[in-house]
């Protein structure tokens, strides 16, 4: 089978953000792209995560040509293959409907520096992008030019989208901003968050660039 080990991640990690309560249902949708192959694995349409094996992940090109599989691919393909396409670095990405993210993208708000651990994004601020509908080349168009710098963006109405150079990496992004989301709508339900300034994320950011182990494997903050 083609891109096994990248399948059964995908299948591990669609599980976890299902019980993580990163997503509801069938929504949402992962990938992990393979630069040497020009190759991507990523989640079937329409299938619910604890139901999914690793054949029916689905193997693709970056022009969304089917490589490897019987099923149809996720509606969202252009959203990941853009990505892959403008941020050379990342090699995973997932997207998530998580309830509190999803509370600011209907908002039409972007994720503040409530809690400095927002820097694990390379931004100090997730901005939104304007809603488009699901599935549709304007919508991955516009998330990835919303993000600009940023590894993550909130999508109009939508939901989040968060890249890793590594299938961990993103999803322990998702859960990062999932974190500050639910951080930033409780402080706003009592008052007015201290946003972190400029020079202490900028501080942040370069003490990040240390932490951890060798390999670079994150645990917390």
């Amino acid at each position: 089978m083609l891109l096994q080990k990248e399948r059964e991640l995908v299948v591990e990690y669609g599980r976890k953000m299902s019980a993580g309560r990163l997503c509801t249902g069938t929504s949402g949708n992962i990938s992990v792209y393979v630069p040497e192959r020009g190759l991507m694995a990523i989640s079937p349409s329409g299938i619910g995560y604890f139901d999914t094996r690793p054949e029916d992940v689905v193997v693709t090109d970056l022009e969304a040509n089917i490589v490897d599989g019987t099923r149809k691919p996720s509606s969202e393909w252009a959203l990941h293959t853009l990505f892959y396409k403008n941020k050379p670095h990342i090699r995973a990405v997932v997207h998530t409907h998580s309830m509190y993210c999803t509370t600011f993208a209907v908002l039409g708000r972007p994720l503040r520096a409530v809690h400095y651990a927002i820097a694990d994004a390379g931004a100090a601020e997730i901005p939104c992008t304007p809603y488009y509908p699901f599935g549709t080349l304007e919508l991955a168009e516009a998330a990835v030019e919303t993000a600009g710098d940023s590894d993550a963006v909130l999508l109009g109405n939508h939901g989040l989208v968060a890249c890793g150079k590594d299938l961990a990496g993103a999803y322990g992004l998702a859960l990062n901003m999932e974190y500050v989301a639910e951080l930033q709508y409780r402080a706003l339900c009592i008052g007015t968050p201290n946003v972190l300034g400029k020079e202490a994320m900028e501080d942040v950011m370069e003490r990040f660039k240390s932490y951890g182990q060798p390999e670079g494997r994150k645990t917390g903050y």
